[in-house]
């Protein structure tokens, strides 16, 4: 095809597609740890930690965590879905360091160590045998993590390659660690993953909204025609 041509795609079932990614994630799988979800319905854990608090903890830098078991509460349906898809990740933790504007968050997958799988410590990994962290709940229902890694949001091998002075600004706390977060209705975690890459609304709905199961689209670009200043 020519450069500087109108490119165009269409496509009858995108509607359809979208209706099956965006239900592929847990669609007839219940959570099986009972002491995050006894119901099976996703879970919500969070703390905001309060000025005085973070007096006190100077080596802490995280302001806010909520940690979220059950369906994948940063993509959208749709979205591409990632290499690991809904179903491989069931927790997910998202943080606010002091002065940030946004969360930063990573996603794991959290089960017993026995080789029954149903007794033992909870231990949550992530990709290249990496550590979310690790699970406990006490008797007031409140989840206590531990084993959170410094280097949470950051490529392996990253202080190496950063530099200590680097690391030490990207990298987590000295005193985070051992969060004791509360209950919370899902949705609350859910509004908090949202803050990591909120929709912009001037640009309306978005396209499965405003798009029917069997209505054709087509978009495209001519760079060889002007472009528009307003």
């Amino acid at each position: 095809m020519a450069s500087g041509k109108w490119k165009t795609v269409a496509s009858a079932g995108f509607g359809a597609l979208l209706a099956v990614l965006a239900g592929s994630a847990f669609a007839d799988d219940a959570l099986k740890l009972t002491e995050l979800s006894p119901n099976g319905a996703d879970a919500c854990f969070g703390r905001v930690y309060d000025a005085a608090h973070l007096k006190a903890h100077p080596k802490q830098k995280v302001a806010r965590i909520f940690f979220y078991y059950g369906h994948d509460p940063v993509s959208r349906p749709n979205e591409e879905p990632t290499a690991n898809s809904d179903s491989s990740y069931n927790a997910f933790v998202a943080t606010t360091v002091r002065g940030a504007k946004a969360p930063e968050w990573a996603g794991g997958w959290c089960n017993h160590e026995s080789e029954d799988g149903k007794t033992g410590p909870i231990h949550c990994g992530m990709d290249c045998d990496r550590t979310l962290a690790s699970l406990k709940v006490d008797d007031k229902g409140r989840l206590i993590l531990t084993d959170v890694q410094p280097d949470l949001y950051l490529d392996a091998g990253s202080e190496e390659e950063l530099g200590a002075a680097e690391y030490d600004r990207q990298a987590l706390g000295k005193e985070d660690d051992n969060f004791r977060l509360d209950p919370m209705p899902a949705a609350t975690c859910k509004a908090e993953f949202a803050r990591i890459d909120p929709i912009d609304p001037a640009l309306g709905p978005p396209l499965r909204e405003r798009l029917k199961p069997d209505q054709a689209f087509c978009y495209g670009r001519d760079y060889d025609a002007p472009i528009p200043t307003s």
